[in-house]
């Protein structure tokens, strides 16, 4: 660890550091990397991480300046009192000339190094906040300054993405996993949900955030590098969408949502010979490009059902607005109703209302043995 650097190379050692993090697909390495490249854009002596639990209390503590023989000589790692409790507390940067002289210090353990001043700021990934950076006492025995405060929050945030990343390609991992077993298990539903609201959310926050990163860069070159890694994230996305749908690849990726629903409703038809009609409002389907994928997903379903056992000659798909002014989706099919009183076999209806209430809206079921089924969905404006 060196003195603090001046401004301009600060300035390139930030960027540098948001283009390292991203690269960098493990946690632990990510966390132990930001604490050390927070000392080294601050001259700082000593630095710290630690990460946050559900309880809001130190779960986790990343130490740099300190041997594991002072460690061991310390003791119990902290949980989150005195100076570091107000860090946690209070989720904005604190920077302190002497911090043995804060009413709120409780002081050190025992064979604990003496510090003095102090630079702190929160990490937060999606929303919320994931651990503390902690520095203490810069090489040079002078306090820290404004600049090594805005320095310090800058790398922050560029860490949030970084740990948020990390996290993330854990997810895939695991869920390329579970698709794995999927073959056997056959626990499609499941699996689709848990990549749709983990996976394909958490790379949408990342991609906005590298774009934003993207905005902030003055050298053009890592503006770019930063816009293609934006691209690739949008890649990926389609993909795992298209594989969550159990879609053929490009029913939805590149498509409009009315293009995909007339060509699943195609594809319907020509596998079960039930002849389907559909009936879509461009404004509403504009609206809901955002919940694409949940609605293809809703459309499949309500047909499989119909095919596995309406025994149907003719389905409607209407997706138009609703009289409230918000969304409505209708399927009905002309089959063999049933009781929407009496027990279900099966999930298709169970996983029909479980989606539709994920996504904010409401679902109604009318059947009758002699007409057949409507089912609707209807989300407000």
């Amino acid at each position: 660890m060196t003195p603090a650097p001046d401004a301009r190379a600060r300035d390139r050692m930030l960027i540098e550091a948001g283009l390292t993090l991203s690269a960098e697909l493990d946690l632990d390495a990510v966390l132990q990397r930001i604490v050390e490249l927070a000392c080294d854009i601050t001259g700082a002596r000593y630095g710290a991480l630690g990460v946050l639990g559900e309880d809001r209390r130190i779960e986790r503590f990343i130490t740099i300046g300190i041997s594991e023989e002072q460690r061991a000589a310390i003791g119990d790692p902290p949980t989150g009192h005195g100076i570091l409790g107000v860090l946690i507390e209070q989720a904005q940067p604190l920077r302190l000339p002497d911090l043995t002289e804060d009413p709120r210090s409780v002081g050190f353990p025992p064979n604990h190094p003496p510090m003095r001043s102090l630079l702190g700021a929160p990490v937060r990934a999606l929303g919320r906040v994931f651990g503390n950076i902690y520095l203490t006492d810069t090489q040079n025995g002078d306090e820290f300054t404004e600049d090594d405060e805005a320095a310090l929050v800058v790398l922050a945030t560029q860490a949030g993405v970084a740990i948020e990343n990390a996290r993330l390609w854990h997810d895939i991992e695991d869920a390329q996993q579970q698709l794995r077993r999927l073959e056997v298990l056959d626990d499609r539903e499941r699996i689709a949900t848990e990549l749709h609201d983990g996976v394909v959310q958490s790379l949408f926050a990342v991609g906005m955030a590298l774009q934003g990163a993207a905005a902030l860069a003055d050298d053009p070159a890592i503006g770019t590098r930063l816009e293609n890694a934006v691209e690739d994230i949008d890649r990926v996305i389609r993909d795992i969408r298209n594989y969550i749908f159990g879609l053929r690849p490009g029913i939805l990726a590149d498509r409009h949502l009315d293009e995909a629903i007339r060509e699943l409703a195609a594809e319907t038809s020509e596998r079960t010979g039930v002849l389907t009609v559909v009936e879509v409002d461009d404004a509403v389907a504009a609206e809901l490009a955002s919940r694409a994928g949940d609605v293809i997903q809703l459309v499949r379903e309500a047909l499989s059902n119909v095919g596995k056992h309406a025994d149907a000659a003719t389905v409607g798909v209407r997706l138009r607005r609703a009289a409230d002014g918000g969304a409505e989706l209708e399927v009905d099919d002309d089959g063999h109703g049933f009781d929407v009183e009496a027990p279900r076999d099966g999930m298709g209806l169970a996983n029909l209302e479980h989606r539709v209430e994920a996504m904010g809206g409401t679902l109604t079921i009318v059947s009758d043995p002699s007409t057949g089924t409507t089912v609707t969905a209807r989300w407000p404006a």
